[in-house]
């Protein structure tokens, strides 16, 4: 029963985050708001939202916040080693000189930023590493609309329709309510589920509740794949790795510090082998592509670590 509630929970979560997106951006477009800027705050922290709000649910309760912190670890691993791995599989990955220069090197800082205030705070995530996490939040997304605005050729634009604005209200609560509700279902089932087969809430958070958040990123890059947009792929998943560590951490971390688990460490540095490898894969390629050996490399990574982290964690 707990495994079809999480299921449950996950199809309502994305529902929410869809209904809220599509609501505020329609919201947004009726006031005029520039595409370009609709995408990047709007839309891009909706691939974010079911992280968002399944944290926030995680870290209110003391004996929940493994499952916030191994949520946000798991969701960007599975992020960069399963899903762009199989996108670069369906098709070779290009990249954009702003991700090569600018995306993924902060997606890199942003996860040693992690590994380094877990260090200097017993491997735990504490209010004051929240408020920096979200001062960061803010530079970056700053720094990601001047960098837009000024070479607004290398993005493109959502094709976004305005929504009059009772419907956009309407769609803004009624997508914030099926986010509470999705995530209301998730966190306990995810805890009884851990509680009921013997293992640790930090490995159903690396695995069953990360890939449930991950899934709209995972449909997002398979299609743009699919397509052949590739750069979209890559652009989906960092800015969503960013979003995850700078924002969900920030605020998880602000609403109570979150404690260190077995192997937390261990999993930050797999957080930045990901990211170093992207930053490799894009930077010493004659075409500035992850090619699909390289796809395929992150997969097998991916199952190594996954294995692992079961054995030594259940």
């Amino acid at each position: 029963m707990d495994f079809i509630l999480i299921i449950v929970g996950f199809v309502i979560l994305i529902l929410g985050a869809h209904f809220l997106v599509d609501g505020a951006s329609g919201l947004a477009k009726r006031l005029h708001v520039p595409d370009l800027i609709i995408g990047l705050t709007i839309v891009a922290f909706g691939t974010s939202a079911p992280e968002l709000v399944v944290n926030i649910f995680a870290a209110s309760k003391p004996d929940t916040t493994d499952l916030a912190l191994t949520n946000i670890l798991g969701s960007n691993l599975i992020n960069t080693f399963v899903i762009l791995g199989l996108a670069a599989v369906i098709y070779p990955i290009s990249s954009q000189k702003s991700s090569r220069l600018f995306d993924i090197p902060l997606s890199l800082f942003a996860a040693v930023l992690i590994f380094i205030l877990a260090q200097l705070t017993d491997s735990s995530i504490s209010r004051m590493d929240g408020i920096i996490l979200l001062l960061f939040f803010g530079l970056f997304m700053l720094m990601m609309i001047r960098q837009t605005l000024k070479h607004p050729e290398e993005n493109q634009s959502e094709n976004i329709k305005p929504v009059r604005i009772w419907l956009a209200i309407i769609m803004i609560i009624g997508g914030l309510g099926l986010l509470i509700g999705g995530a209301d279902l998730i966190v306990p089932s995810a805890v009884r589920i851990a509680n009921n087969m013997g293992i640790s809430q930090s490995v159903i958070g690396l695995t069953i509740v990360a890939l449930g958040t991950s899934l709209p990123e995972l449909a997002t890059s398979a299609m743009a794949a699919f397509k052949k947009n590739s750069d979209i792929a890559l652009g989906n998943i960092v800015g969503s790795n960013i979003f995850n560590i700078f924002l969900v951490l920030g605020v998880s971390g602000i609403i109570r510090p979150l404690q260190s688990y077995p192997n937390m460490i261990f999993d930050l540095m797999m957080v930045i082998l990901g990211s170093l490898l992207i930053l490799l894969f894009v930077s010493l390629t004659a075409k500035k592509q992850i090619k699909r050996w390289h796809g395929g490399l992150l997969l097998f990574l991916y199952l190594i670590y996954i294995t692992y982290t079961i054995v030594t964690q259940a």
